[in-house]
């Protein structure tokens, strides 16, 4: 009932932003070419529905992709910052630079080192990706109640089955926090990569429609990239409620908050 009702909700504020965006279109006549209305966006979508499918599917596999790299190296450097205290002088600031340069500044560089292909944008999205992870990781990581690390010790464990049996566990709900930010953070990624050297995606259609004056098609496309946005931050929420349903229920809301 729950889920139904989230359902519910979520679709009547989707109904409720078409509506409020047909009003104001309505009300206050701005020129098509400034702010197409919901309708001529939905006629863009259905004529021609295969040159989005394929950009669609472009972006999202550059989002995927990028979001499995950032999350597997953020996974590995955040076990290794725990695991020996030493290496965080090392690698903190190697992580704060690869988070303050904007990517922007970076895509091009990718272009020349790797070329037009999909390998850039998927470089893009997983460095935006990976940070979140890292932090979120080192934070649940650290946060282990340390009753059960004075148990652990007592029993003998060795340091391998702390982390596996104690540690790992008791930060899912940190990683999930640092997944559901990494996956949108990966779309974003993505269409940065398409705008600087793509030639496919739903960031390239943006970049064409706007030096066309096509409207309608950039915000068909955008309206693509936040369908795609929320479906994958959805399926990683999915996925936390499977794999460790007692996960307390602010650990989902921590992004909107």
């Amino acid at each position: 009932m729950t889920r139904s009702r989230r359902g519910l909700r979520l679709a009547t504020g989707v109904v409720a932003l078409l509506v409020l965006w047909q009003l104001v279109v309505l009300v206050l006549r701005p020129p098509s070419f400034l702010v197409p209305s919901p309708l001529s966006v939905l006629v863009e979508l259905a004529r021609r529905p295969q040159l989005y499918a394929v950009q669609l599917w472009i972006t999202f596999l550059e989002t995927l992709i990028g979001f499995a790299a950032g999350c597997a190296l953020g996974l590995v450097a955040a076990t290794l910052v725990v695991r020996w205290r030493w290496l965080e002088d090392t690698l903190y600031p190697l992580l704060l630079f690869l988070q303050v340069v904007p990517k922007v500044a970076i895509a091009p560089l990718l272009i020349v080192w790797l070329g037009f292909g999909l390998e850039p944008r998927v470089v893009v999205a997983a460095l935006v990706a990976f940070f979140p992870v890292v932090i979120d990781t080192i934070t649940g990581l650290r946060n282990v109640d340390e009753e059960l690390i004075e148990l652990v010790t007592v029993l003998c464990c060795s340091r391998r089955q702390e982390f596996w049996k104690i540690r790992f566990p008791s930060a899912l709900p940190s990683i999930f926090s640092g997944l559901k930010v990494a996956v949108t953070l990966a779309v974003i990624g993505a269409v940065i990569g398409e705008f600087v050297g793509g030639s496919s995606g739903l960031g390239y259609l943006i970049v064409l429609a706007n030096t066309q004056l096509d409207v309608s098609m950039s915000f068909a496309a955008l309206v693509l990239l936040s369908a795609l946005g929320l479906v994958l931050f959805g399926a990683v929420s999915l996925l936390e409620r499977v794999l460790i349903p007692w996960a307390p229920a602010r650990a989902t809301r921590a992004l909107i908050t």
